[in-house]
C-alpha cells in the first residue's frame, strides 16, 4: 500500500490498558511485515494533536474498554475526518453497555440470561435481587476482559462481589448464571467465522484465564453438532446486526446442559494478541493474522476513499 500511513492507537488508561498494548504491538508487527508505514500513539490527553500531526491515512484503533471502545474515540475520529476500523459511535456505545446490549437482544427475541441493573445508592450492602436467584454473576456494566466479574454462589459472597464491580461504576449488572460450556463467535463483515469453544482453567473465563499463558484452551472449530454451530453463528450475526456493528466483532455466549445457547455480550474491539480468540477463529477460516490486519486496514481506507 504505497503512500499509506497508519496510526495505531493503543494503551490508554482503562482497566484493559495492558491488553491494548499487546494488541497494538501485534498490529504494528503485522503492518511492518505487510510493508505498511505505521506509528504508535498512546491514548492520552494529547492524542488528538498527535494524530492530527501524523496526518494518517487511517487509524487502527487497538484500544480496549473505556473511551476507546465506548464511542468516544470513534466520535473524535469522525470529527477529525480520519477513518478507522471497527464499529462507529452508536454501535460502540450500545455494545459497551451490557444492559443496553441485553435489552436489544431481548427486543430482537434473542436468548440471553435474565438480568437486572443494580444501582449503588442507599444502604450497604445493597439488597440481593431475588428475581435473579443464586448462583448469579455480578459485572461492571461497561468494562471488558471480565474485569472484576464475580460469580456469587452464596449470599456471603454478595458484598465482596458488589464491591469489586462497583469500583468501576455506580450501576452494575446482576445476571442469571448459566452453568455449562462457554463459546464465542467472531463476525467479520457480517459473516460468522468458525465457533470457538473456551475451556478456562479457572472458575470461569476470568481476566487471568483470558491473558495468562495456559489460562484457557481454545478449541476451533468447536466440537459441537453442525446444526448447533450454525445456530450460534446465526445468533451472533443477529446481535451484531441489532447493535449496528461494522467490520468485525466477537460475540460471547454460554450453553447450558440442554444445549441451549445464551448471548452474553458483544466485543466491538476484540483482542488481537497472540492469545486472542478472534485471530484463532480467523485462522480456522483460512485467514492469517497478517491477512486479518490487512483486511481491517483496507476496510478503514475504503471509508476514507468514499468520504473523499
Amino acid at each position: 500500500m504505497a503512500n499509506v500511513k497508519i496510526v495505531v492507537l493503543m494503551g490508554g488508561s482503562s482497566a484493559e490498558r495492558e491488553i491494548s498494548l499487546l494488541t497494538g504491538a501485534g498490529v504494528l508487527k503485522a503492518l511492518e511485515r505487510l510493508g505498511i508505514a505505521a506509528v504508535a500513539v498512546d491514548f492520552d490527553a494529547s492524542f488528538v494533536e498527535r494524530v492530527a500531526r501524523e496526518r494518517p491515512s487511517a487509524v487502527f484503533n487497538a484500544l480496549h474498554g473505556g473511551a476507546g471502545e465506548n464511542g468516544t474515540v470513534q466520535a473524535i475520529l469522525d470529527w477529525l475526518g480520519i477513518p478507522y476500523q471497527g464499529s462507529g459511535v452508536r454501535a460502540s456505545a450500545a455494545a459497551m453497555d451490557k444492559w443496553l446490549t441485553k435489552s436489544l437482544a431481548l427486543a430482537e427475541g434473542l436468548p440471553t440470561p435474565r438480568g437486572v441493573v443494580l444501582r449503588l445508592e442507599g444502604a450497604w450492602p445493597p439488597p440481593f435481587p431475588p428475581v435473579i436467584g443464586l448462583p448469579c454473576v455480578v459485572k461492571p456494566i461497561a468494562e471488558g476482559s471480565a474485569v472484576d466479574v464475580r460469580i456469587v454462589r452464596t449470599k456471603d459472597q454478595w458484598p465482596d462481589a458488589v464491591r469489586a464491580a462497583g469500583r468501576h461504576d455506580t450501576r452494575l449488572l446482576v445476571e442469571q448464571y448459566i452453568e455449562g460450556r462457554e463459546f464465542t463467535v467472531a463476525v467479520l463483515e457480517r459473516e460468522a467465522l468458525p465457533v470457538v469453544e473456551i475451556t478456562p482453567h479457572d472458575e470461569f473465563y476470568s481476566y487471568a484465564a483470558k491473558y495468562m499463558p495456559g489460562g484457557s484452551t481454545h478449541t476451533v472449530p468447536a466440537r459441537i453438532d453442525a446444526g448447533l454451530a450454525r445456530k450460534m453463528q446465526a445468533l451472533a450475526v443477529s446481535l451484531y446486526g441489532a447493535l449496528g456493528c461494522r467490520d468485525y466483532a466477537r460475540i460471547d455466549m454460554m450453553m447450558n446442559a440442554a444445549h441451549e445457547p445464551f448471548l452474553l455480550e458483544c466485543n466491538t474491539l476484540p483482542g488481537l494478541t497472540e492469545l486472542s480468540l478472534f485471530p484463532d477463529a480467523a485462522r480456522a477460516a483460512g485467514l492469517s493474522y497478517d491477512a486479518l490486519v490487512q483486511r481491517l486496514v483496507e476496510l478503514a481506507l475504503s471509508r476514507g476513499a468514499a468520504a473523499a
